[in-house]
């Protein structure tokens, strides 16, 4: 469980010289069921001590991936490292990590305390021992006092810190997460996001999370993988990935985004190639407006308006026939006003270096288990 800082294994607290130690590496790993690939050629490293999202859609390869890391799956081809050890053919009892899963998988009949000190009693720890450690992984939860309810006693966010905790008490070197906050409500999801991130960096440990859901990605990671179709398109901060899509994928996947390509693409920069566009920095101008120097513009009408409180959406119908949808905050905009802009015409204004240019790739495509 976790110690006093002072106490931490240095794993857990890396110098400068050890910071950029590799935790989990995947070289070149392939998974096939029959004729379906489930994962196709990943490679991979995830640095000791970082918060490392895998996101993606449904069927691309993500989970496989965790359960690869953790034993549940074999490679069919490539190689699995754990703390420089390759652990490819290794059960899942002899490698230092521990899985958090959705469904809490708590037993029903045992306490609290009784659910967090199971792994413990497995490796034969000693009572005294047993009952620290167990102590500690509660506070750190923020379920102390907690100890005697029964798992049915619980909220689900509460029965979520439990699986947390369990997890936690054994001290793995690397902490796997499928999807835990996906039964919970939006308001306690986004609640525990930050939870989780505050845990992660109190205790020290690598966390590998996988999820679908791109707001939690971008809240929490160091680092994320995109997964598409069983394969990596891009890793690197929430904000690489976001401000600079390497792919239409990505572009689409992560947030909303604009993509132009071809004759549409040409009409705005003068060159057909694909260049992706956030849509919050684009402006709605009047059609008389001059673009200035360095920006780009295109004349549309505003097809459709979604009002959502804070911001309003606008599906712009641009006059070479496609498409720019725009995020405008509602600073002084009222609901009525953003609607009475349907069906007007307008002139688009954004900063050209804001373009991002990205390479076409299809779209996902169901391919085994997630």
């Amino acid at each position: 469980m976790a110690r006093p800082q002072t106490e931490l294994p240095d794993h857990r607290a890396p110098s400068d010289a050890t910071a950029e130690a590799v935790a989990v590496r995947l070289d070149g790993v392939r998974k096939r069921f029959g004729d379906i690939t489930a994962v196709d050629g990943v490679d991979l490293e995830v640095k000791e001590g970082e918060f490392f999202s895998l996101l993606g859609p449904s069927g691309s390869g993500k989970t496989t991936c965790l359960r690869m890391v953790a034993g549940f799956e074999e490679p069919t081809e490539g190689r699995v490292w754990l703390m420089g050890r390759d652990v490819t053919r290794d059960p899942p009892y002899d490698r230092d990590v521990n899985t958090v899963f959705q469904d809490y998988a708590l037993f029903p009949h045992m306490t609290v305390a009784e659910n967090v000190e199971y792994g413990l009693k497995v490796k034969r720890v000693g009572k005294e021992e047993r009952r620290r450690r167990v102590g500690e992984a509660l506070a750190l939860v923020r379920l102390k006092g907690f100890d005697r309810r029964k798992p049915s006693q619980l909220s689900g966010g509460q029965r979520q810190r439990v699986a947390l905790a369990r997890a936690l008490v054994n001290e793995p070197s690397v902490l796997l997460l499928d999807e835990p906050l996906g039964a919970l409500d939006l308001k306690l999801r986004q609640e525990m996001q930050i939870e989780l991130k505050a845990i992660q960096q109190r205790v020290g440990l690598t966390f590998i999370y996988v999820t679908h859901d791109q707001e939690e990605a971008l809240t929490m990671s160091d680092r994320l993988a995109v997964f598409n179709a069983g394969q990596v398109e891009q890793v690197g901060s929430p904000a690489e990935v976001y401000e600079r899509p390497d792919t239409t994928f990505v572009a689409g996947f992560v947030g909303v985004s604009n993509v132009l390509a071809g004759a549409a693409a040409a009409a705005v920069t003068g060159s057909p190639e694909a260049f992706t566009v956030r849509p919050e920095k684009i402006r709605m101008a009047q059609p008389e407006e001059e673009p200035g120097p360095g920006q780009c513009s295109a004349l549309g009408h505003v097809r459709e308006v979604v009002y959502l409180g804070a911001l309003t959406r606008y599906i712009v119908s641009l006059d070479t026939g496609d498409e720019l949808v725009v995020i405008q905050q509602n600073l002084t905009t009222s609901s009525m006003q953003a609607l009475q802009v349907r069906g007007q015409p307008v002139r688009l204004v954004w900063d050209r270096q804001l373009n991002r240019p990205v390479e076409r790739t299809e779209g996902s495509e169901e391919r085994g288990e997630g």
